[in-house]
């Protein structure tokens, strides 16, 4: 069968021309990436994991209400997805200091922040997707205030929702990161979740030990990448309970 024609290759996944008008094939690498590619690998089982995972959060914020571009999954490492204008920034929502905004600020990594803060990047690889506040969003016309109004409150949505989520089962939503995209039916547009919610996008910690489970487990050298975001999905009641290593991507279904 021949292979679809390829759209667009990023670090993590690939996109493909869909099978209808409007629609997108995302194909899950198991590349992983971490300091802007300075730092890579190929990491067996990555992708079907995120697959599945961005498959289950993407599946529950359709059902309470929050658009996003997820219409099915179709295999172990593709899903089918709506096509839409992706807005240049990324959405970083954080609930505790961590990361660049930890070394930023020099707040101590953990740290619960009085309320969730979101911030905005200019996604521009070759830049190092540099941090931008809405004065320079509106400047250059990457959003309108009404988007960004409607850019917030998607990002605090999704982040009650993960929040709840990830609570449930024992772990610690410390900050994720989200990108938009904008849809059109006729002359009226509207503002959908897209990309992916996974641990590569998101900063995960047991809540009792404050074990990572998202791809700091990778840039800081801390262990199995594979172990760590198959935990999320065990406890997530994403993957079959067997004791054969995830590492074998015959295990999901």
């Amino acid at each position: 069968m021949a292979r679809r024609t390829k759209i667009y290759e990023g670090k993590a996944k690939i996109l493909y021309e869909g099978p209808e008008p409007g629609t997108i094939v995302q194909y899950f690498k198991d590349d992983a990436t971490a300091f802007n590619a300075q730092k890579k690998d190929v990491i067996e089982g990555k992708g079907v994991l995120n697959n599945r995972l961005s498959e289950f959060f993407m599946t529950g914020l359709n059902q309470i209400g929050v658009p996003t571009h997820f219409i099915k999954r179709l295999n172990m490492r593709e899903q089918l997805v709506r096509q839409c204008e992706i807005i240049p920034l990324e959405v970083i929502v954080r609930n505790f200091a961590a990361g660049t905004m930890a070394k930023r600020l020099g707040i101590e990594e953990g740290l619960q922040l009085p309320r969730p803060i979101v911030e905005y990047c200019y996604k521009d690889d070759k830049l190092g997707d540099p941090l931008v506040t809405e004065e320079h969003i509106a400047a250059f016309g990457w959003a309108s205030q009404q988007d960004m109004d409607d850019i917030l409150s998607l990002a605090l949505r999704v982040n009650d929702f993960l929040s709840g989520v990830m609570m449930a089962v024992g772990i610690k939503l410390v900050d994720f990161k989200i990108e938009i995209g904008r849809v059109y039916d006729g002359d009226f547009q509207r503002l959908i979740v897209a990309d992916e919610i996974s641990p590569d996008s998101c900063r995960l910690w047991d809540i009792e030990t404050g074990q990572k489970l998202d791809k700091d487990v990778f840039r800081r050298d801390l262990g199995s990448l594979t172990d760590a975001y198959t935990e999320v999905a065990r406890r997530l009641g994403v993957m079959p309970k067997s004791s054969t290593p995830i590492s074998k991507p015959k295990l999901i279904n």
